[in-house]
């Protein structure tokens, strides 16, 4: 059972006892309004409620001109849809287009247009979207555990992927499936969708770290895929190869760290000096070997310089941003 469920009957049944406590017609219709207006996170539960309470004003005020100047036929019905459908979903209104049918069709079943009429619909929309909007508001499931899993799963993802870029490089025979660039690419995206879910709980707007990290992570594993590409091209190993492997060596401890010491970015400027010192290839193979070998180590150039954008330095004394 999820937690939306439980917000979903504590709110239904507030609402509906509300109604029947304060004398309101049909209170059930309170329950149905509450049902409408939870949703998953604060924010998206206020947006959602403002539609919802915006489209049914304006869906009560097109509906009484309809019914009062051509009357209450089934067809009129139609026509409201026609005009009010269209009109809300271009004034962002589309989320209350429902609730505001709602509305409407009671005021079709009263066969009138009265101040009482209009008064009740309002109080029973009141009460039930002002229900679900305080259950939205009291309490949300926190996310910071699933977070952190999320992040040692990509993390763990990360140091797979640049073993097996190693042992590659070690062992060009070496035949690997990839099999965690798309686990990691899914565990990346899981971590986007949930940080962005914890920053719409946030009562006070503001930047959420974790989707600072994720985007990071996202970055980065664009930068893992074109590596894989080119790596995937050299079946033959050469001196260079391995100096590359020792760099994904020290980077399957690193990308576990929460702070980026540029140790790896000294090597990688080491290594790439010590390739332009080295002799030109003395054949067509070494030549594509050493060539592949080079645009993988200028992406990793790009990996490092992610990480030292998003990342804090060692000698920082600040507390970390992501606990």
């Amino acid at each position: 059972m999820g937690f939306r469920v439980i917000k979903t009957a504590i709110a239904t049944l507030a609402a509906i006892y509300t109604a029947y406590l304060l004398g309101v017609e049909n209170p059930l219709s309170a329950g149905i309004l509450a049902i409408m207006g939870v949703d998953t996170t604060r924010w998206k539960g206020i947006r959602s409620v403002s539609a919802r309470i915006m489209a049914s004003l304006l869906g009560l005020l097109l509906a009484s001109f309809l019914f009062e100047f051509i009357g209450y036929y089934i067809w009129v019905l139609a026509v409201y849809i026609l005009i009010s459908y269209p009109l809300q979903a271009r004034t962002g209104l589309k989320d209350g287009i429902i609730t505001g049918s709602v509305i409407v069709f009671h005021l079709f079943a009263r066969g009138e247009v009265t101040f009482h009429g209009i008064l009740t619909e309002l109080e029973l929309l009141v009460i039930g979207l002002g229900w679900a909007t305080a259950v939205n508001l009291i309490y949300t499931p926190k996310e910071n555990t699933t977070l952190i899993a999320l992040r040692n799963k990509t993390e763990q993802g990360f140091s797979d992927i640049f073993h097996n870029l190693a042992k590659h490089l070690r062992s060009p025979d070496f035949v690997w499936d990839g099999k965690e660039i798309l686990r990691t690419e899914s565990v990346i995206d899981e971590g986007i969708m949930v940080a962005q879910r914890a920053r719409e709980n946030r009562l006070i707007p503001q930047d959420e770290p974790w989707q600072l990290y994720f985007q990071m992570r996202s970055q980065q594993h664009e930068s893992i895929k074109l590596m894989v590409e080119s790596i995937a091209f050299i079946s033959n190993h050469v001196p260079q190869a391995e100096l590359i492997a020792v760099l994904f060596d020290r980077l399957m401890e690193d990308v576990k760290s929460e702070f980026y010491e540029g140790n790896t970015e000294q090597m990688l400027t080491e290594l790439e000096k010590s390739f332009r010192e080295m002799p030109l290839p003395v054949s067509r193979d070494e030549f594509e070997t050493r060539s592949s070998l080079l645009h993988v180590s200028r992406e990793l150039r790009r990996f490092l310089g992610i990480a030292s954008r998003e990342k804090k330095r060692k000698s920082t004394s600040a507390q970390a941003i992501i606990q």
